[in-house]
């Protein structure tokens, strides 16, 4: 390979961009850089100037600078800018070139891109990356889809740039969209893990009284134990943070209650209705945060009742001795079970779209660099590890063990929640979702029966085979 040219090409020198191509240069290569914006990239390679990086001012420019077989990361943003850069650059490849998508893009638009690419000879890898800003740079969780070659061409580079946990987490999921899928499922568990904190945080301060150093106490002991995670640590950083504009207490109470989001939960949630699978759980989260943003719709409905309500009249019980304990587990429950759903829409998606993933994969990649990272994923990964058939998370008989101790505690959050009138909507949509996979009988004979009524749909029985329709005005 001559000299003069670089490993790798990259496009796009945001923030996460930036820190992918200084996390790719530092394992050894040579990686020529391009931004739409010129100055960017001038800046760039001006901060970066005695690392091994060239410029190029266009992607013409970017083109020559890459020995063969070209390799070159997009990190721009999802959707038309994406679709922008693969239209412009693909004229410019050569059979046996590789396009790889750092970006968030949707799982389907990356089967699209996948698809016209490969009528071209060009390869292309959508490549889910998890762990923000210091992720990119220290090393991300890193979800690869796409075509065997293409993943042999450019394991070497993601496995050396991944997080390291007992290996690189790192892996390669199956065909077309299996990485992205992947990543957009982590982040709609990311989206119930937050949430399920954020209703833990309102249970401890509003029924237990606790202020924010005994809230970051408590979270940085959970965290020494089996809830052990990176968001655990960094809930428990928060409340020791003070704040940073002059006033006086901790900055985590100057914060306006409102949630932003970016798309990838409401993703996960509607991926999960196509496919027919129940994530509840995700879907509270996602609803919990678009309730948070309409806050004066909030403080509307907070004017009429608790004003005209009665709300503030004393419980009808006394916080309970044990209410961290019973916290805590009911936490680490609902969390066993909002992961279960997202495998379970893993599965469902692996199936349809014949990926044929390997699960113990998924949780290892997530186990360092991502959001969710946390101890338990070592749990998971056995389990997927002993039986690559397991259908569903909470049937692995650890799971069942550690349910069992766990369960009654989830339950009496979420009545102690409803007489401290404490909304635990993602709480109470793990334990309902538990309630309904483990009950023998549920009520929808009843709902059946008034489909049937109303929209001659018909029905199955109970006591013969066969599909039926009734006359339901006749005795």
């Amino acid at each position: 390979m001559s000299e003069k040219l670089a490993d790798l090409g990259l496009v796009g020198l945001a923030v996460m961009g930036s820190n992918l191509a200084l996390n790719i240069e530092s394992r050894g290569y040579k990686v020529a850089v391009y931004n739409r914006t010129g100055s960017v990239t001038d800046k760039f390679i001006q901060e970066n100037a005695k690392k091994n990086f060239l410029a190029a001012a266009s992607l013409e420019g970017l083109i020559g600078l890459l020995a063969r077989p070209r390799k070159i990361f997009i990190m721009v943003q999802a959707g038309d800018p994406t679709d922008h850069v693969v239209n412009a650059l693909s004229p410019l490849l050569q059979k046996g070139d590789l396009i790889i998508d750092g970006g968030n893009a949707f799982f389907k638009d990356t089967m699209r891109r996948e698809a016209a690419l490969r009528e071209a000879g060009i390869y292309f890898i959508g490549l889910g990356v998890s762990g923000g800003e210091e992720g990119a740079l220290k090393g991300p969780s890193l979800m690869a889809g796409g075509d065997e070659e293409a993943w042999r061409m450019i394991r070497e580079v993601l496995e050396k740039i991944a997080a390291y946990v007992q290996m690189p987490c790192v892996a390669h999921l199956g065909p077309n969209g299996a990485g992205h899928f992947v990543k957009m499922t982590h982040n709609g568990i990311e989206y119930a893990d937050m949430q399920l904190i954020a209703e833990t945080y309102h249970l401890l301060k509003k029924i237990g009284g606790f202020q924010n150093r005994d809230l970051a106490e408590t979270f940085e002991r959970w965290n020494e134990g089996e809830l052990s995670s990176y968001l655990i640590e960094i809930t428990a950083r928060i409340f020791r943070k003070l704040d940073d504009q002059g006033r006086e207490g901790y900055l985590v109470d100057y914060i306006l209650d409102q949630a932003g989001q970016k798309g990838t939960g409401r993703w996960t949630v509607q991926s999960a209705l196509d496919l027919g699978v129940s994530i509840p759980t995700i879907a509270a989260a996602v609803d919990a945060r678009a309730i948070s943003a309409n806050r004066l719709g909030r403080l509307a409905m907070a004017e009429i009742y608790q004003n005209n309500f009665a709300v503030d009249r004393q419980p009808l019980l006394a916080p309970p001795p044990n209410l961290v304990e019973l916290v805590r587990s009911a936490l680490y429950c609902a969390k066993i079970i909002s992961y279960a759903q997202g495998f379970a829409l893993l599965r469902e998606a692996s199936e349809r779209y014949s990926w044929k993933m390997n699960f113990a994969d998924v949780a290892n990649v997530w186990r360092g660099g991502c959001i969710i990272r946390a101890k338990f994923l070592s749990d998971i990964a056995r389990a997927f590890a002993d039986k690559p058939d397991l259908k569903d998370l909470l049937l692995d008989l650890a799971m069942i063990d550690r349910l069992r101790g766990l369960i009654e505690s989830l339950r009496q959050i979420v009545a102690l929640g409803a007489i401290y009138k404490i909304p635990l909507p993602a709480m109470s949509a793990s334990l309902a979702y538990f309630e309904s996979r483990a009950s023998a009988w549920l009520p929808h004979n009843l709902l059946q029966a008034q489909r049937d009524l109303f929209g001659a749909h018909t029905y199955k029985r109970i006591d013969r085979e066969g599909v039926f329709h009734s006359n339901w005005d006749s005795k």
